[in-house]
């Protein structure tokens, strides 16, 4: 009789334990994206929130918002909003998370990073984790990396084979001071404005060009807006983060943030590949729209290598000289 008063004591503390534990859940979860599902950005969140729904049976429902939409519209204001908890989980860019982290200004130093190879090897060694510990230190926590590609140029004025063809050019860029010092450095006029403003800009000439990864460029159709000349220059890469505020990945169980984890890391792995392996044909596609592209010589390469040195001088103590280095080594050794 002892024995089964126990047990039916210990039966009722684990299911409080477990109502409880349960009743800390959301019924749905806030993903923050600044592009949609038509563009790689989008459905890397598209595959995180399918991948968990699967694998939770529906126990944890994510529900994206893109567009910058719980910012309204301010990209910038995304890991802030996430800090704080008014955004529970993000795919976001490490150009737009920053201005809050600094550590992230790594992947925004120019030519830092010449090919594919040398994203992965800063990203999947110390260099990445000494990131992943900033970001969580600032209260979000990091899953999984994703990818918006290199950055290319357009233009709506001339071809670009050199740093002059970049003087005097108005150019539009994201909202951190790094770029601005760069095209500042090349002779160019940058101008600040979200991504939502960026296409305006460009229809009327308030701008001359922009800078975006080619399926940016392509998806959003660029080359309607004049920027008929195009330059592959590889000058930086924005690697996309998974990311859970720290509040809310709190009251998840260790089951369920293992669960979150990997299908970030699978999400990201798959969009990673994908866009990546799409490149060729959406590169076609946009030479077929006339638009002009530009493919940099390893002379032509240097020349904006030499030219943009200055920025590094400034901008290694900001980001942390260790952090720069360990990122170095690793470009030399993949």
């Amino acid at each position: 009789m002892l024995k089964r008063r126990i047990l039916l004591a210990t039966t009722a503390a684990t299911l409080l334990f477990s109502a409880a534990a349960t009743a800390q859940y959301k019924d749905e979860y806030t993903v923050s994206t600044v592009l949609p599902s038509a563009f790689p950005w989008g459905q890397a969140a598209d595959k995180w929130v399918e991948l968990v729904r699967e694998r939770s049976d529906g126990r944890i429902n994510m529900k994206i918002y893109s567009n910058s939409q719980l910012v309204s519209g301010d990209q910038t204001k995304e890991f802030s909003a996430m800090r704080s908890g008014l955004i529970d989980m993000a795919v976001g860019s490490t150009i737009n998370w920053s201005p809050q982290v600094p550590e992230l200004n790594l992947f925004s130093l120019p030519f830092l990073m010449p090919d594919y190879e040398a994203i992965d090897a800063i990203t999947q060694g110390e260099a990445g984790e000494t990131i992943f510990a900033a970001i969580k230190k600032r209260g979000v926590t990091p899953l999984a990396w994703g990818e918006n590609g290199f950055r290319e140029l357009s233009n709506s004025k001339r071809k670009i084979t050199g740093p002059d063809d970049v003087e005097g050019l108005k150019i539009r860029v994201v909202g951190s001071p790094l770029f601005q010092d760069t095209f500042t450095t090349l002779g160019a006029n940058p101008t600040q404005m979200s991504w939502a403003d960026a296409k305006p800009a460009l229809t009327t000439g308030a701008v001359d060009g922009q800078e975006n990864p080619i399926s940016v460029f392509d998806v959003a159709r660029i080359d309607q807006v004049g920027q008929t000349h195009l330059t592959l220059w590889h000058y930086m890469a924005d690697p996309l983060v998974f990311a859970v505020s720290n509040r809310v990945w709190s009251q998840f169980n260790p089951e369920d943030q293992a669960l979150l984890k990997q299908a970030a890391i699978d999400a990201g792995q798959w969009e990673i590949e994908k866009s990546r392996g799409e490149l060729e044909a959406t590169l076609k596609a946009i030479k077929a729209r006339g638009v002009q592209v530009v493919e940099l010589t390893p002379e032509q390469h240097a020349a904006f290598v030499e030219a943009t040195r200055p920025v590094y001088e400034k901008w290694t103590d900001r980001i942390g000289e260790d952090l720069v280095e360990q990122a170095q080594e690793a470009v030399a050794n993949r």
